[in-house]
């Protein structure tokens, strides 16, 4: 009996062996099974659980001035993502990101209610804010490195630049205009992420090739600087509207400064009225009054005049028809000279009518008003100079003096500086070379003569013309500059009425158009300002701002004076509207 319960066993233990024995058979068949056939399989799955693959938008590309100083730039910014087939509370998942983010939780609960792969959460997020996500270890929540558009010097040439949205497209200025350029390439590519969404590896070489190209414009920040400066001392002082002055360099065509008040920062463009985007030195035409009065003398010239050639003012009052034209001091007989001097319409009307509409309209078109500069912005406007077979007696008059007619700021100062640069029209510019991620030229642009307008000649008595306006008894001589020569042309217009119908009584732009030193011209300068409220004459409300940006733009650039002794400025006798 004793000898049973030893055999009952031996056969039990013999089972548990062989079913060991056959698990052990079946694991290591299982294992050769998941190393040998299904290894390469198996090793892929696991990389793919952070092995991620998406597309990646390169960065924007810059915008520098002429010396390359960045004007608008990118930098590293961090997006929030989101999985939504991989979240399953959506609403407890937008709660908490909109608790931490300070977002409207409902339209985020919309978005991750779906079975999409992919969402936007957030754009532009901190770092702190992104780490107090991470600490929540919400599931299907990524994060993603993007790039935020930056304008590192606020408001400097905010309305030439432009700025982008959302999506980082540009959406004003040159961003709008060159958006092709500077959006960067898209590619897909891998790169690694833990589980929390963590960036682990990425192809930062690829990436870095993705970048857009850049704009090298030929503004100069420093002199851009000094004409805001100086335009908001005008625009504030006489509690104008606003304003716009522009620096360009007369030889070449290249504008070294386009400045607007009132003027906006667009890092935070959303803080200001749409109407202060608008690059106005380019889009909004306006009559220039009596700076328009030395392309009138130009043509006067070119068709066989002298500045000695006299004409009859009538006293200040001269009648064209059923309308009298009027002179704010009143003359009798004046050379060519002493008209521009003392800027009578009389006499341009008088001027105008002896050499016939159609000489005035040709040497107006020469000098490139009623067409498009290409300057390169949008939104150019050609202004309004109508077919001279549509002239009537009095449109001639008017449009002599700078009235029935209206121009755009980049047209006036490209027609002053053909003047200076011995009366070859040049095409303005605003971008000088367009340049890779790798700083290598993709194009650059030279300057580009339009056509020979007057002769050297003309030009030269032209602008001994406009230098007499900066002597004491010329309405412009606050616009003098010790030792460097001035030769300008003030401007008074009165604005039309919003109806069409006849001028505002109490509504002027103010103008001051010149170039220096007289001799050798190196910068030619337009101050316009709208609706001044103090004074509004263009000697005394132009000219002096004139004279501040062109004496700082000297003195930056070591441009040597002419003369050694000042010149004399006296008291401003005022402008013809």
């Amino acid at each position: 009996m004793s000898d049973t319960p030893q055999k009952s066993i031996g056969p039990r233990m013999i089972v548990i062996q062989i079913l060991l024995l056959g698990c052990l058979c079946l694991l290591g068949a299982r294992s050769f099974e998941v190393q040998i056939f299904q290894g390469s399989d198996l090793a892929r799955r696991a990389q793919n659980n952070y092995l991620k693959y998406r597309t990646i938008q390169g960065e924007r590309g810059q915008i520098l001035d002429r010396n390359e100083n960045k004007l608008a730039a990118s930098i590293d910014s961090l997006t929030i993502t989101a999985d939504p087939s991989q979240i399953k509370k959506p609403e407890q998942t937008a709660q908490c990101l909109a608790r931490i983010l300070k977002l409207d939780p409902k339209p985020l609960v919309v978005r991750l209610a779906t079975t999409r792969r992919f969402t936007v959460v957030a754009r532009d997020v901190s770092p702190e804010l992104a780490e107090k996500v991470r600490q929540e270890n919400l599931v299907g929540i990524y994060y993603q490195n993007d790039f935020k558009r930056v304008y590192p010097n606020m408001s400097l040439a905010s309305q030439v630049l432009g700025f982008t949205g959302k999506q980082d497209a540009g959406l004003e200025g040159l961003e709008f205009k060159y958006n092709a350029v500077l959006t960067g390439s898209s590619a897909k590519i891998n790169f690694k992420e833990d589980g929390a969404g963590r960036l682990l590896d990425m192809d930062k070489r690829q990436k870095e090739e993705l970048k857009g190209n850049s704009l090298v414009l030929t503004l100069d920040k420093k002199i851009q600087f000094f004409a805001e400066k100086a335009l908001e001392n005008a625009v504030t002082g006489n509690r104008a509207r606003s304003g716009m002055a522009l620096v360009m360099r007369t030889d070449t065509g290249e504008l070294l400064a386009m400045a607007h008040y009132p003027k906006f920062d667009p890092n935070n463009f959303g803080d200001y009225p749409q109407e202060t985007y608008r690059n106005r030195a380019v889009t909004d035409p306006f009559e220039p009054g009596s700076a328009m009065k030395v392309f009138t003398a130009a043509a006067a010239l070119e068709n066989g005049f002298f500045p000695e050639s006299i004409f009859d003012c009538e006293n200040g009052n001269y009648k064209i028809g059923r309308y009298t034209v009027h002179d704010t001091h009143p003359h009798e007989w004046l050379s060519i000279s002493k008209i521009i001097q003392f800027s009578s319409n009389i006499g341009a009307a008088k001027i105008s009518e002896t050499i016939g509409k159609e000489a005035l309209y040709k040497y107006l078109t020469g000098f490139g008003f009623g067409d498009r500069s290409n300057v390169g912005c949008p939104g150019e406007t050609p202004g309004t100079l109508p077919q001279c077979r549509e002239w009537s007696k009095i449109d001639t008059g008017a449009i002599s003096f700078g009235q029935g007619l209206s121009v755009s700021a980049v047209q006036l100062i490209a027609g002053v500086s053909a003047i200076a640069n011995h009366g070859m029209l040049m095409k303005p510019m605003l971008i000088k070379k367009i340049t890779s991620h790798t700083g290598k030229d993709i194009q650059v642009f030279d300057k580009t003569p339009i056509r020979q307008v007057i002769s050297e000649e003309t030009a030269d008595k032209i602008k001994t013309m406009m230098n007499l306006v900066v002597e004491e008894e010329g309405t412009g001589s606050k616009a003098a500059i010790p030792g460097y020569p001035v030769c300008g042309k003030t401007g008074t217009a009165q604005k039309a009425r919003k109806t069409g119908q006849g001028y505002a009584k109490d509504k002027y732009v103010s103008v001051f158009a010149g170039f220096a030193p007289k001799q050798s011209p190196r910068l030619a300068a337009v101050v316009v300002v709208d609706e001044p409220t103090v004074k509004y004459y263009g000697g005394e409300v132009a000219a002096p701002a004139f004279k501040e940006i062109m004496a700082q733009a000297f003195s930056y650039l070591n441009i040597p004076p002419e003369q050694e002794s000042p010149m004399v400025a006296g008291l401003d006798k005022g402008d013809q509207p």
